[in-house]
């Protein structure tokens, strides 16, 4: 399955990194050195997130909130994160 939703990239104050939040995964963040570590590094935060959601025995993934309805702080940026997971058959 590919999930998308929207992250939302701050600029470090001191040096070229960026801090990651994802609006409609609650808790879901993460950071990076630069934009490109950054992007990796979110990927792979919602990937967590969300597989650890579809384990639950009712997984209830939110709904993925439109871009215009974020509210940015100046220098912010948004920026759609795409994850694959591939879901195999339970071997229980």
């Amino acid at each position: 399955m590919t999930f998308i939703y929207p992250a939302v990239f701050t600029p470090h104050e001191k040096d070229k990194g960026y801090h990651v939040r994802f609006p409609d995964l609650e808790c879901c963040e993460a950071d990076g050195p630069d934009m490109e570590d950054a992007i990796e590094n979110a990927r792979e935060a919602a990937y967590n997130w969300i597989c650890v959601e579809l384990e639950e025995e009712v997984p209830e993934l939110p709904m993925v909130t439109h871009e215009e309805d974020i509210r940015l702080a100046p220098g912010e940026e948004i920026r759609q994160i795409m994850t694959v997971i591939k879901l195999l058959p339970d071997n229980d």
